[in-house]
């Protein structure tokens, strides 16, 4: 195959890869072990993020007309992409988790959900909780004391046939209180979260 030809190719193939990404981060992997890189790529697929290595020049062409084409001026030096495709921030997260343990992976800069971030924001949004560790988070707040409130009922309901309904509503009263006043910190910390991530996304959508 004709020289020019396979850079049209790699350039498809690089395409073909980030079209329908939701988010990609450059990284410099210069400086990996063999063993690194190959835990690296490991725990990437295991996110469903693609990690790819590909030459500066073939990745400026298959950027440009597309949202990843701020990243152009990051290409230099030795360079790898994590395209997500699901959760856009599965690929930054584990990239951070990973570079804590390998100093020489470095964060250049990404594009979430087609905004782009320097490498001092990608890493505040690696940073955030996903999607489901949120729900998790106020899931497990709200467990203990919906068992609470079921207790609860099933005594109102007790208590009602014995005494009448008047008791009963203050039982019931009372049941909706134990389960609020626990629950109320917890969800509010989880919102909390989820405001932040508003935020900086919010912030660099005013800076643009």
């Amino acid at each position: 195959m004709p020289r020019i030809e396979e850079k049209q190719s790699v350039i498809k193939t690089i395409k073909d890869s980030i079209e329908g990404a939701t988010s990609i981060v450059l990284v410099d992997y210069r400086g990996l072990s063999v063993e690194q890189d190959t835990e690296l790529r490991k725990s990437l697929r295991e996110a469903n993020v693609t990690y790819k290595v590909f030459k500066n020049s073939m990745m400026s062409f298959a950027f440009q007309g597309t949202e990843f084409e701020a990243l152009e001026k990051h290409l230099a030096g030795p360079s790898a992409i994590a395209i997500s495709y699901e959760d856009p921030t599965a690929g930054p997260r584990v990239l951070l988790k990973q570079s804590k343990a390998f100093k020489n992976l470095e964060f250049k800069a990404g594009v979430v959900e087609g905004i782009y971030y320097d490498d001092a924001m990608i890493v505040k949004i690696a940073a955030i909780p996903s999607r489901e560790e949120l729900l998790s988070k106020l899931l497990g707040s709200i467990k203990s004391p919906i068992s609470t409130f079921a207790r609860t009922i099933k005594a109102v309901a007790d208590k009602a046939a014995e005494t009448g309904a008047a008791t009963a509503a203050d039982l019931v009263s009372d049941s909706v209180a134990e389960v609020v006043e626990p629950v109320a910190e917890p969800v509010a910390e989880v919102v909390e979260e989820v405001a932040v991530e508003t935020e900086v996304t919010t912030e660099e959508k005013i800076e643009e």
